[in-house]
């Protein structure tokens, strides 16, 4: 069986964690299977090395964060090695660009293009447990590129569709899936599984138990996946395209996502195209868009609010406002707040039960919680609320759906 298996930053923090992560990886190996470990930097390495960059050059270039960052993973995979040498096993450890991971060319947040397998499995062969950094490829320049943040587990994922793995495990630091996050809803319960349309909404919506893009390439591919923890030794959540317990529930979980921008573009001309002109110019500066709401101004004039990723509101703002200066956009004022949050509720069993929305919002009702922009799917709803009043919408959404 070949098994690649990804640990994140807080599985191998210290010298105890890595010798723990080590144990879970030499007991994988002596049970007969082919390993491949997908390693992301230890604790808060990589923060800090942005740190320490801000200390040299505030605005140095993506390309030079990148040559950085990439030695987080680096750093980890070698003491992981040399771990392992310790307890006697045989073991090598290789960088992304030693194991061709070509990506774009789009730094500090580069795509994955391919994976040439061939180095893993001249390593395998020689019965070898196999370690990747993880969030690191190079691109057609021979340049070092990095995946992003959570782009270990794209690695990790990648790696598994290049090598036909059987099973590909992302152990964190908790059990699995949760139907909320546990750090907020004591009475969460962790999922047995999920499918790959639920969890990819969950991870798109807050849940930071998986990368999005992981798991939009594991349904892709059809990678099998699990998520357990690499402390309790427990069962994790498997994760695949269809699970038995889905026509037993409307709702998988609940996520919150407090990393968010609220725009209102006010006063808009009320003409064909105009909600085109503004988005495609967010389009073009790679500005992701989620929640939209269009609404009737004063006389011809409309009003478009709509929510980007905080890590994006000072672009998005630049953006919109150098377009008024040059007379691309007009508006009358623009107002941008980050004191809000979005808390969802995801469900594949959502589809084909009408009121589950209705049940949401009679939850927030009763908690007194007020509900400012509303956006849904097949499978999910989203609200914008105050961002103090998230907590407490998590947890009366999650009462009212999962006791």
């Amino acid at each position: 069986m070949l098994i690649v298996q990804k640990f994140g930053g807080s599985s191998v923090a210290n010298p105890e964690r890595v010798r723990n992560v080590a144990g879970i990886i030499s007991r994988a190996y002596q049970q007969g299977n082919d390993v491949v470990v997908v390693l992301s930097a230890q604790g808060d390495t990589t923060d800090d090395l942005i740190e320490k960059a801000k200390q040299i050059n505030p605005k140095p270039s993506k390309r030079e964060m990148d040559m950085l960052l990439a030695c987080g993973e680096q750093e980890s995979v070698a003491l992981m090695a040399m771990c392992i040498e310790g307890m006697g096993f045989p073991v090598v450890s290789l960088t992304g660009w030693q194991v061709g991971v070509h990506t774009s060319s789009a730094y500090g947040l580069a795509r994955i293009y391919s994976v040439d397998s061939t180095r893993i499995r001249e390593e395998l062969d020689r019965r070898r447990i196999v370690l990747v950094a993880g969030f690191q490829g190079i691109n057609r320049y021979y340049d070092v590129t990095t995946l992003g943040r959570g782009g270990s587990d794209t690695t990790a994922v990648a790696l598994a569709v290049a090598l036909k793995a059987d099973l590909c495990q992302i152990y964190t630091d908790v059990d699995g899936v949760y139907t909320a996050d546990p750090r907020h809803v004591p009475d969460a319960t962790k999922i047995e599984e999920i499918t790959y349309d639920e969890m990819l909404e969950l991870a798109s919506l807050g849940a930071q138990v998986l990368h999005n893009r992981s798991v939009e390439m594991a349904k892709r591919y059809g990678v099998r996946m699990e998520v357990l923890s690499s402390f309790s030794g427990n069962p994790g959540t498997i994760v695949k395209e269809a699970v038995n317990t889905v026509e037993k529930t409307y709702v998988s979980g609940v996520a919150q996502d407090k990393s968010i921008a609220r725009f209102a573009v006010v006063g808009l001309k009320d003409v064909p195209g105009i909600a085109y002109k503004l988005f495609s110019l967010l389009a073009k500066n790679k500005i992701n868009v989620d929640i939209i709401l269009q609404s009737i101004g004063r006389g011809n004039t409309k009003d478009i609010s709509f929510t980007v990723s905080s890590d994006n509101k000072e672009l998005c703002k630049q953006v919109i406002e150098e377009a008024k200066r040059t007379n691309d956009l007009q508006y009358e004022s623009l107002d941008v707040s980050t004191d809000v949050a979005k808390v969802s509720i995801v469900g594949a069993g959502m589809v084909d039960n009408p009121g589950v929305a209705a049940t949401m919002f009679e939850a927030l009702f009763e908690a007194g919680i007020n509900i400012h922009m509303i956006s849904t799917s097949e499978i999910k709803v989203s609200v914008l609320i105050n961002i103090e009043d998230s907590e407490r919408a998590m947890r009366a959404v999650h009462a009212k759906f999962f006791q």
